[in-house]
């Protein structure tokens, strides 16, 4: 007899895993990719994996917050070149950011990190937009965002 209640109870808990999987597969939450590096073959990891692996999934909201070093990422004076493995396709850090915004991404530049580096909006790449106390902790407090460091 008891091992039949073992059995049912871990029949259960399988059947009832294998339910929640189900959902979370249904329910396709948002990332936010707190992205503090302007070395683009790290950035370009960030950017392609949000962009390929996450958005164009179906995940939704995803954004990717440009802080620290990261901010000299979007500044259009600054051109940026792709080391390593990602430079093979031609597109340079900011064509990978306009083209993720252009599919619904979200770049967001960090308003503190940005004036420290003596930026405006008016020096970013299309695409991007000034943050917000707002914006972002609206995404980071989300119980349906994950948040991933590059």
């Amino acid at each position: 007899m008891k091992s039949g209640v073992l059995l049912a109870i871990a029949l259960a808990l399988v059947l009832s895993g294998i339910s929640l999987n189900v959902n979370a597969a249904e329910e396709k939450g948002g990332l936010f990719v707190n992205l503090t590096t302007d070395e683009t073959w790290a950035a370009a990891k960030a950017i392609m994996f949000a962009h390929e692996k996450v958005l164009k999934r179906g995940h939704k909201p995803v954004a990717i917050w440009l802080n620290v070093r990261g901010i000299y990422l979007v500044d259009k004076k600054r051109p940026s070149h792709m080391h390593g493995l990602m430079k093979d396709d031609g597109q340079s850090i900011q064509d990978m950011l306009q083209a993720f915004a252009a599919d619904g991404g979200l770049v967001i530049a960090c308003a503190a990190c940005s004036k420290a580096a003596g930026l405006t909006e008016a020096d970013f790449i299309d695409g991007v937009q000034m943050g917000t106390p707002d914006l972002v902790m609206g995404l980071l407090f989300d119980p349906s965002v994950k948040t991933l460091s590059w």
